[in-house]
């Protein structure tokens, strides 16, 4: 497998590991402040979609896709945002974030300012879900296997 020198998600997971396919992992991350924000990290080393061969490209919007669908069914979010940004990471990853109209940032980014104080006790019920939603992530087929 093609890994880049001092690249962290050729060196570590880059999160809580909950699914290994042979060319993408889905990892959990941020889940203090955005229960069920999930990243899908091609396991080889690339900067750019573009330099995936074509059945690759569709393979990994595939996977997105399906990681999105079980966020949107597990933690009901009022909207999912999908970026791909690899400005601080130059390492290709897909950032499924489910967003609420009451969380801290909402509508800006999670990286923008906060627009608001958190609500713990909303946070913590999402929290809850997140048992069920490790369970169906890590039971994902392969794109292709069973599409």
């Amino acid at each position: 497998m093609h890994r880049h020198p001092n690249c962290p998600l050729c060196e570590a997971d880059g999160g809580e590991l909950v699914w290994m396919g042979d060319r993408a992992r889905v990892i959990l991350v941020e889940q203090d402040r955005f229960p069920g924000f999930c990243r899908v990290v091609w396991n080889e080393h690339a900067a750019e979609l573009t330099d995936l061969d074509e059945a690759d490209q569709a393979w990994l919007m595939r996977l997105v896709a399906r990681v999105e669908r079980l966020v949107r069914e597990i933690m009901t979010p009022d909207k999912v945002n999908l970026a791909a940004f690899g400005n601080m990471v130059p390492h290709l990853h897909w950032h499924i974030i489910p967003r609420y109209r009451w969380d801290t940032h909402f509508p800006e980014a999670v990286w923008a300012a906060p627009q608001r104080a958190a609500e713990p006790d909303r946070i913590a019920e999402l929290a809850g879900r997140l048992p069920a939603l490790r369970l169906a992530l890590s039971a994902l087929s392969e794109p292709g296997s069973a599409d």
